[in-house]
C-alpha cells in the first residue's frame, strides 16, 4: 500500500473524537423522579436522560474502516500503460483504487479481533481500522460470512478496549438502543432509539431474522455496532431501508448477536 493511498485512506475515515457534554446518569430513584417531574410539567435534569455514560465506556471499542478497491481498468494489462488509456479514452485516475468507508467493532481485544460487515471489506486489496485514539492499522480478513454479511478482521493487540457481546438475543420491541459509527465518512457518531421489530428478513428468501430500530443508520455505519443500556453489543448494523434516497427514514437493521457469536466461532477456528 503506498503512502498516498495511506494518506488518502486516513483522510477519509475523519475525525474520531467524541467530547462528552453530560455529566453521569443517575440510578433508577434517580430516573423515577425525573419521571414524576417530567409529569408535573418541570423540566428533567439532563443527567438522568443521558447516554453519555455508555457511550464513553463503548465507544473506545467502535473503530472506522476504509478500505481501497482494485480498479476493474488497472486488471486489464492494456491500460496499465497511459499510451493505451489515452488511445482507448480512459482518465488516469480511473485505474486508481477506488475507496470506501465503514465502521466495525473491537469484539476481542486480546486478539485483536473486530467485526464489521462482509459488504464493508468486499474484495478490498488493503484495509485500515483507525482507533477512536486516531492510531491506524492494516488489518487482516480472517473471516466472511457472505450470507450474514459479516466479516471478522485482525489488527495488532496493542492497547485495545472491546466492546461486549450480548451472551443472547434478549432484546425486545421497545428496548431503547444506541447505535455507533461513521455514517458518510463524517468521523464517530452516536445516535439513540428503540428496537421497532424483531426477526426481520430484508428478503422473502431470507432465514436470518434481523434487528429493526429506529436508531438513525446511515451509509457509513454499515458495520457498526448496536448496543443496549447495559453496553453490550447486540447486533452489527448491516442495512437500511431508504426507498428513493440514500438518507435515513428510521428503518434500520441489524444482524443479531447470536449469528455474530456463530460467525465468530468459525472464525476461530481459522485463526
Amino acid at each position: 500500500m503506498t503512502r498516498k493511498m495511506v494518506l488518502a485512506v486516513a483522510a477519509m475515515l475523519g475525525a474520531t473524537a467524541l467530547v462528552p457534554a453530560c455529566q453521569k446518569a443517575g440510578g433508577g430513584d434517580q430516573s423515577a423522579n425525573g419521571a414524576a417531574l417530567a409529569a408535573s410539567g418541570e423540566p428533567v435534569p439532563l443527567d438522568r436522560l443521558s447516554v453519555a455514560p455508555l457511550v464513553r465506556r463503548v465507544s473506545p471499542a467502535v473503530v472506522n474502516i476504509a478500505v481501497a478497491h482494485p480498479s476493474p481498468y488497472a486488471q486489464n494489462p492494456l491500460l496499465r500503460d497511459p499510451f493505451f488509456r489515452r488511445f482507448m479514452g480512459v482518465p488516469d485516475n480511473a485505474v486508481k483504487p477506488r475507496l470506501s468507508a465503514g465502521s466495525g467493532v473491537i469484539i476481542d481485544a486480546g486478539r485483536g479481533l473486530v467485526l464489521t460487515n462482509n459488504h464493508v471489506v468486499g474484495e478490498g486489496s488493503a484495509i485500515i481500522v483507525m482507533l477512536q485514539d486516531k492510531r491506524q492499522f492494516q488489518a487482516e480478513v480472517i473471516g466472511i460470512s457472505p450470507g450474514t454479511d459479516l466479516a471478522v478482521l485482525r489488527i495488532p493487540a496493542e492497547r485495545l478496549t472491546a466492546a461486549p457481546l450480548a451472551a443472547a438475543d434478549t432484546s425486545e420491541v421497545g428496548d431503547y438502543v444506541v447505535a455507533i459509527g461513521n455514517p458518510f465518512g463524517l468521523g464517530q457518531t452516536v445516535t439513540a432509539g428503540i428496537v421497532s421489530a424483531l426477526g426481520r428478513g430484508l428478503t422473502p428468501e431470507s432465514g436470518m431474522g434481523l434487528i429493526q430500530t429506529d436508531a438513525p443508520i446511515n451509509p457509513g455505519n454499515s458495520g457498526g455496532p448496536l448496543i443496549n443500556m447495559r453496553g453490550e453489543v447486540i447486533g452489527i448494523n448491516t442495512a437500511i431501508l431508504a426507498p428513493g434516497s440514500e438518507g435515513n427514514i428510521g428503518i434500520g437493521f441489524a444482524v443479531p448477536a447470536s449469528v455474530v457469536r456463530s460467525v465468530l466461532r468459525q472464525a476461530d477456528r481459522a485463526i
